[in-house]
């Protein structure tokens, strides 16, 4: 695994109170923030990278959903999963047969598989990496 290390475009802690809290600026918070929302970003890694406790880092998450997600935005995460879709099973021009067409284009010809083997290969098939799997 890769270290990352996120550097801010600007200083995240800009003073201290007198109680010994420090003063963050909003700006460099919200730019943590995005780069938490990435997927397959660790919070606790970067919150550790920055000096700042994961669970205040999680509290900003929350009110900066919250915030965006009262305003009508809608948070725009890529996910990590490629969601299901049926594949369109259609016969081939030639006649009978078992054919798949994945919505990639791919065109499965399943048609010399039994009963036992569709199973398996379906199980196998599941387990292949896909191009929006988190590297890791």
């Amino acid at each position: 695994m890769t270290e990352n290390t996120t550097e801010l475009s600007r200083p995240l802690v800009v003073g201290r109170k007198q109680d010994g809290r420090n003063c963050y600026d909003p700006e460099a918070k919200r730019d943590l923030v995005e780069v938490c929302l990435q997927p397959g970003i660790s919070v606790a890694r970067l919150a550790m990278q920055h000096g700042v406790n994961a669970n205040l880092l999680r509290t900003w998450i929350g009110r900066y959903r919250k915030k965006h997600e009262s305003a009508g935005a809608i948070l725009a995460q890529p996910s990590a999963f490629i969601p299901v879709v049926g594949a369109k099973v259609a016969a081939p021009q030639g006649g009978g047969g078992l054919w798949a067409t994945l919505p990639n284009g791919v065109r499965l010809d399943l048609s010399g598989l039994t009963e036992h083997e569709l199973p398996q290969l379906l199980t196998w098939l599941s387990r292949l990496p896909c191009s929006g799997s988190p590297q890791g």
